[in-house]
């Protein structure tokens, strides 16, 4: 199955083993809460998934690579203790409390959460000293003489023994005891994720020219040639920071994470067409309504790839708008929520003292949020928005000397009030931004298999779905309708074809 999928039935299973009954015990006692085996090839998400499932289902969560560990570390150290038994006195070997049990008690103490995720990483390329004790752990839930706490699940992951020499097999009677899921590179549910988390556009554009070069793993005689998952998220994020430090992006620089030559090489390419395509055809000039005829006679004329290429920079381009868009809609939502305590609030405490108060809790909300790291970085990034915000109001109000409750109720509605405003300018600049968008699409390609290409990637990216649920689109939802149906239509004629055929 794919990672997405994976996903899903992983968060199925937490949210059974966590389920209680009526006497408040768990609905499938902890001896059957089977240990969750994810298998599939390096770099394809595995642990990024964890880190969602356990903010969606708001409990902690303790990861390690157990490949990291010595058997010390992960059973505990030996000490003598003195037990008597049938009145003798006799020297008995105990161990120390493991440091991974450990650090699930402290993850406990630190967040108040007492329950969540225990995610052991590379479980089946242990050293041998340690085979044994992962294999007692999955079918004991314990590292030494210390169990798991209750209401902690065990999600483990490894590779296949194809791309990792020191993968050890895993007996019958320990598979028995697990819930295994064997997961698959994909592009297509990577490219959801990518949108989501802002993998770089050129990246995103190249892959969906060639898929084949998403996830790939080589043997030679020159050794391994690979191109993985987070290998792309990896250069997405050094690209990013390069263009904004002005430096470039060359074939070197690529296949020290894209460690394949040849695809290397393609996509280092590819970089340089695509930021020269942005460069000719005036990207941001189209979406501020700039619409040059020399480029829409120029893209008509132009190879598919380019023309791709193209619709993935106006893709670009409004997803920066939409993500911006998105941001703020949160910020002045979050802000509000928080604002509208106030009047009820200063009632009983001076005005500023409630602003102050507001920043206090939030920033210890967000402190505690953090630790149980339940919080995405946007969303941290929102937060502090607030907090500056609240702060920038309290140190205001305190200068001018407001301190009647209605004279500082009224300040402070004008005060987001502002707030407010401007986040409708900047849904309505994005708005436009996309008007001008389908205004290019329209006037080059009309109702064509390119139109189609871009409401795919519209209905793709994460922030282009939510910002157009939210705000509208009247020419999205017309062209989805016809142009979509359309192709959709197409393919069903396809199949339906082809079953002529062999019949």
């Amino acid at each position: 199955m794919n990672i997405k999928r994976a996903k899903e039935e992983i968060r199925n299973s937490i949210e059974a083993y966590l389920s209680k009954n009526e006497y408040g015990e768990y609905r499938i006692p902890a001896i059957r809460q089977r240990p969750l085996l994810l298998i599939g090839p390096p770099g394809i998400g595995k642990t990024q998934i964890m880190e969602q499932i356990a903010r969606e289902c708001h409990v902690g969560l303790v990861a390690y690579t157990i490949t990291h560990h010595t058997r010390q570390s992960a059973v505990g150290l030996p000490f003598i203790q003195k037990k008597e038994f049938g009145g003798q006195t006799y020297s008995v070997t105990e161990y120390t409390m493991s440091e991974i049990i450990a650090s699930v008690y402290e993850k406990i103490e630190q967040t108040g959460m007492k329950e969540g995720i225990l995610f052991i990483d590379e479980i089946n390329c242990v050293s041998e000293t340690l085979a044994p004790t992962m294999l007692q752990f999955l079918q004991c839930k314990t590292f030494g003489n210390q169990k798991v706490p209750e209401g902690w699940i065990i999600v483990a992951a490894g590779n296949p023994p194809e791309y990792n020499r020191s993968v050890r097999e895993f007996d019958v009677v320990t598979l028995d005891r697990i819930k295994k899921i064997t997961v698959e590179a994909d592009f297509s549910v990577w490219k959801e994720y990518a949108y989501e988390v802002g993998i770089h556009n050129a990246i995103i554009s190249y892959l969906d020219l060639k898929k084949e070069n998403f996830y790939r793993v080589e043997t030679t005689v020159d050794g391994k040639l690979f191109a993985t998952a987070r290998g792309w998220e990896d250069l997405s994020q050094l690209i990013g920071v390069y263009e904004e430090l002005g430096k470039t992006v060359d074939r070197e620089v690529v296949s020290q994470y894209i460690q394949h030559w040849k695809i290397a090489k393609d996509f280092a390419n590819y970089l340089e067409l695509y930021y020269k395509y942005k460069k000719d055809y005036r990207v941001e000039d189209i979406l501020s309504g700039q619409i040059s005829e020399n480029a829409v006679e120029r893209i008509r004329g132009a190879a598919f790839d380019e023309r791709l290429s193209v619709i993935g920079l106006l893709i670009s381009g409004l997803d920066e708008r939409f993500r911006k868009s998105y941001e703020t809609d949160a910020y002045t939502t979050g802000l509000f929520a928080l604002l509208k305590t106030f009047p009820e609030r200063a009632k009983e405490e001076e005005p500023s003292q409630v602003l102050k108060m507001l920043c206090e809790e939030l920033e210890e909300e967000t402190g505690k949020e953090k630790k149980a790291e339940q919080l995405t970085r946007e969303q941290e990034h929102i937060r502090k928005r607030m907090l500056n915000t609240l702060e920038a109001y309290y140190g205001q109000m305190k200068q001018d000397g407001i301190t009647g409750k209605e004279a500082a109720f009224a300040w402070i509605k004008e005060q987001f009030a502002q707030e407010a405003s401007k986040r409708e300018e900047e849904l309505e600049d994005t708005s436009q931004a996309l008007e001008f968008a389908f205004d290019f699409m329209e006037k080059t390609f009309g109702d064509s298999q390119e139109m189609v290409m871009f409401l795919t990637e519209l209905n793709t990216d994460f922030y282009g779905v939510w910002f157009v649920d939210t705000n509208g689109c009247d020419r999205y939802y017309q062209y989805n309708k016809s142009l979509l149906f359309s192709e959709r239509q197409k393919g069903i004629l396809q199949e339906l074809s082809m079953i002529e055929e062999m019949i």
